[in-house]
């Protein structure tokens, strides 16, 4: 049986062409070859699984072979790679400078790969300072590391400093497609592109989970066996969600989630794919920034068709209700209902305010009574009525039960010769038409009645508002709308008041409830065209925060025998 090789080393580029993702910095390094720029010593930056070490020996090789016409000469011997992770001791580099010096047998340089630089120690590093800045001219060296900012600056300053990049998610899958291709296994986009999402820009990540699912699903992989083996929520998941959240059905999203908890997800992965799931509708909605959706031709056609159906505004807003309900998850004590409730505030996004009213109203009794006059009648007549007429109910009467009224009396009354009073149904066309009639008169009433004042007005009048309104704000109970008001005395700027608040969580408070303010003041002044700037000063909270010792002064300078008090007892401030 042959052995199997994982795909990240069977595929490990052998040439700066098959790099994926890193044009510019390997376009970089064969001009510097071939124009004799190649500085002595270089770092590599980045991500892991990105192509650094991958670089470094490509480009080791290739420097020797500029010398020579043999393109299959590996120069394995001039080639040394120290893993500073286990070799970061002071001893480890000057056995690695001793080294140094010897000059190459074959070929004209000898190579040295220091991956992970940064485990090295601050006596290493010190170490290998002199001969970094000033190596022979046979040696150079290549620094591999993924987090730059543990290296001494003295160190960078020293070397010519390439960063690579994330691998993109389309990069990655063409890359993963061609091995397939190679591989003979029947792949679908859709499966690649998940691997390849997953991977988050680790091209080594990639390959070892493509590796990972054909072993799972054989020569034919699919995109449920993809997202079955990885225990990924699929797209598909988060398409119909929104489609019940565009259409207001809050049952079927709770079952929904349900399922996906089932399948072993936890809401914070739900939220938070939900969350991408808008963004990348909302990025579907203009042609400029369609290219940022990193899918493939036909999941883009289906992001595309759900787009047109999602408002710029409900995908606004649903990012934002998604994204707080991320930031909360942590914190939250129960994570699921707080999902929960996120999803049910999605799907009243998009609910007709119309539809919020209950089917079943309240009619008043008196539509179903007549309003006319009654014709007099003799005194023994009303005696029989009294005894044969039935009660008037005057209980309101339900619409919903509006069919089990009887359309007709059935009760057996004398005729007095008295004609029948009409009763006017509240259901009646007529009767509708008369309310809605009624209603639009009052618009009209109402609109009439907001005349718009723009009398002149002075800062003593604006003051006397603002402060009778704080007084009422008291009385009412509203102390704490009533200090905040009473923070800063408002200057006047046209028709504009301005205050300064000491912090944001007044500003807040305010700006909830200025409305009512605004309306008190500009009725109070007769102009409509008042406004009110609010502003954070932080300076301003100086004023009302004292220390312990400030305290202790202003209560001195208004009673000195505290002082007195304070040393008669020795007491401690």
């Amino acid at each position: 049986m042959e052995q199997f090789v994982v795909s990240a080393r069977k595929y490990r580029p052998e040439t700066f062409e098959d790099v994926v993702g890193q044009k510019a910095i390997t376009n970089t390094l064969e001009n510097a070859i071939k124009n004799n720029h190649l500085a002595q010593a270089l770092l590599f930056t980045g991500p892991r699984g990105v192509g650094k070490t991958t670089c470094a020996r490509i480009l080791a090789k290739k420097i020797n072979q500029q010398a020579t016409e043999d393109t299959q000469e590996d120069f394995a011997f001039n080639i040394f790679e120290l893993d500073a992770a286990s070799n970061n001791s002071v001893d480890d580099i000057r056995n690695l400078i001793d080294q140094v010096r010897i000059p190459p047998q074959v070929g004209k340089y000898k190579v040295y790969i220091i991956d992970e630089v940064h485990m090295l120690s601050q006596a290493a590093f010190n170490a290998f300072l002199k001969t970094l800045e000033e190596p022979p001219k046979h040696a150079i060296f290549i620094l591999a590391t993924t987090e730059k900012h543990k290296i001494i600056p003295t160190i960078l300053s020293r070397c010519q400093i390439f960063d690579f990049k994330r691998i993109t998610v389309t990069d990655a899958k063409e890359y993963l497609a061609r091995i397939a291709k190679n591989e003979g296994v029947n792949a679908e986009d859709g499966a690649l592109h998940i691997i390849a999402q997953k991977a988050d820009g680790a091209m080594r990540d990639a390959l070892s989970i493509y590796d990972r699912v054909v072993s799972f699903s054989g020569k034919d992989l699919t995109r449920t066996a993809v997202t079955e083996n990885l225990n990924v929520l699929d797209y598909e998941t988060y398409f119909t969600s929104t489609d019940l959240i565009l259409e207001n059905k809050i049952p079927e999203l709770l079952l929904q989630y349900n399922e996906v908890l089932a399948k072993g997800f936890d809401g914070h992965h739900y939220i938070a794919g939900l969350a991408s799931h808008f963004r990348d509708l909302l990025v579907c909605k203009n042609q400029s920034t369609i290219q940022l959706l990193e899918v493939g031709e036909e999941t883009k056609a289906k992001y595309f068709e759900q787009s047109q159906k999602a408002s710029q505004e409900f995908l606004l807003k649903g990012i934002e209700l998604a994204n707080e309900c991320d930031l909360k998850y942590k914190s939250s004590k129960n994570p699921r209902l707080l999902v929960e409730l996120t999803i049910m505030q999605l799907a009243s996004i998009t609910f007709d305010g119309e539809k919020k009213k209950s089917e079943r109203f309240i009619i008043p009794a008196s539509n179903f009574i007549s309003t006319k006059k009654a014709v007099p009648v003799s005194s023994a007549s009303k005696e029989i009525i009294q005894e044969n007429e039935h009660p008037v109910d005057a209980s309101p009467v339900i619409a919903g039960e509006r069919n089990s009224l009887p359309e007709k009396s059935t009760s057996t009354r004398p005729k007095l010769g008295l004609k029948s009073k009409k009763k006017t149904s509240g259901l009646s066309i007529k009767s509708i038409s008369e309310k809605k009639k009624l209603q639009e008169e009052q618009a009209k009433k109402v609109m009439a009645s907001k005349v718009e004042l723009d009398e002149d007005f002075t800062e003593t009048q604006v003051l006397a508002a603002w402060n009778e309104h704080i007084t009422k704000l008291k009385k009412r109970g509203a102390k704490i709308l009533a200090s905040i008001l009473e923070t800063d005395t408002p200057t006047i700027n046209g028709k504009v008041l301005q205050i300064e608040l000491p912090n944001s969580t007044m500003k807040v408070e305010l700006n909830r409830a200025k409305g009512p303010l605004l309306n008190y003041i500009r009725k109070q002044v007769k102009n409509s065209f008042i406004e009110l700037e609010i502003t954070v000063n932080e300076e301003v909270s100086k004023k009302y925060a004292f220390t312990t010792r400030e305290k202790f002064e202003k209560l001195k300078e208004k009673n000195p025998l505290i002082d007195k008090l304070r040393s008669t007892f020795d007491l401690d401030i």
